[in-house]
């Protein structure tokens, strides 16, 4: 018996077609890659040593403004290089950072680079693709694909003395690893929609969101060189009301004052410790994140309401915030 073998059309693994997830991951690196940098800095370490540290940044306009992780270039010497896929290799000052949102503006003086385009998100879903590219462990140029594992994560930061909470972060399962904080977590059309900023395990990380709050931190670093917030002189913490306040005011919690700093505007207004605060300005208040949210920059210095419980009685207080310092 003769044997007789048929060729295959199109045999060549070059000419086979991409599935249609690896298409939105391709599509996403080759669009995102050219606008995603790997940065070197020195920072300072105890004993007054110098190590070289890494991370990522994401340029978002074409005259050199780049946008990455707060933690990337703390204790630096506010400088550093920054190098790009097509080989270039730039310096860049730190224009400025917030600690509280882990976020930092860079600014070079090269004037053509390609910036990405920042997404929204809000419109995000779980189980949504996203795309992360970074340098991690100095990787140039690394993409990593996963979904949105949860939304509206709690992602704790410091600045000396002061504890804020950024609300809203994104969990993904897109592995990430030291070196790709300040790099881009992407949609599927390639949109920036959070930047990477923390491992919280295997298969866990964190990136905090692009959203209309960390848009006004942005153009304030950018503009500025800082995002001023309102300082009460508050130590708070969360409690329940009591019942005949929670059937009044028919919510079930608010925020008790634990401590009040010396000399401060709450100080000053006589707030006292235990007091429960249920609203500022006729807004209701129910949580510690819910009154850091509230204190933007347009309240310094000017006067605000504080609605309180005390020993049974509704009371109001006003004062003045001053600027958080540090």
């Amino acid at each position: 018996m003769e044997l007789r073998y048929i060729a295959a059309l199109d045999e060549s693994p070059e000419e086979e077609p991409l599935d249609a997830y690896s298409r939105v991951v391709t599509g996403v690196a080759e669009r995102l890659a050219p606008s995603v940098a790997n940065l070197r800095v020195s920072q300072r370490v105890r004993g007054g040593r110098r190590l070289d540290g890494g991370g990522s940044a994401v340029v978002i306009t074409p005259d050199g403004f780049m946008l990455t992780s707060a933690h990337v270039v703390a204790q630096s010497n506010g400088r550093g290089r920054a190098s790009f896929v097509d080989g270039r290799e730039i310096d860049f000052a730190v224009v400025g950072a917030d600690a509280l949102s882990d976020l930092a503006v860079l600014r070079s003086d090269t004037r053509d680079l390609v910036p990405a385009e920042l997404g929204h998100s809000e419109q995000l879903r779980v189980g949504q693709l996203v795309v992360a590219i970074g340098n991690p462990h100095g990787f140039a140029g690394s993409v990593t694909a996963g979904v949105v594992s949860a939304l509206g994560r709690s992602l704790p930061t410091r600045s000396g003395a002061n504890v804020r909470i950024v609300d809203n972060v994104i969990q993904t399962d897109a592995a990430l690893n030291p070196g790709n904080s300040g790099g881009a977590l992407a949609d599927g059309q390639g949109r920036v929609v959070g930047i990477n900023t923390a491992v919280a395990g295997v298969g866990l990380g964190l990136a905090v969101p692009i959203n209309a709050a960390t848009r006004k931190i942005v153009a304030a670093l950018m503009s500025e060189g800082r995002f001023r917030r309102a300082y009460l002189g508050l130590a708070l913490g969360p409690r329940p009301l009591p019942p005949r306040v929670a059937a009044r005011l028919g919510r079930s919690s608010g925020v008790e004052v634990v401590t009040v700093v010396e000399d401060s505007p709450a100080a000053r207004a006589g707030l006292r410790t235990e007091d429960l605060i249920v609203a500022l300005n006729g807004r209701p208040i129910e949580s510690v994140d819910e009154l850091q949210r509230l204190m933007v920059g347009e309240l310094i210095g000017a006067a605000v309401r504080l609605t309180v419980e005390r020993q049974g009685r509704e009371l109001e207080a006003t004062l003045v915030p001053d600027e958080l310092e540090g």
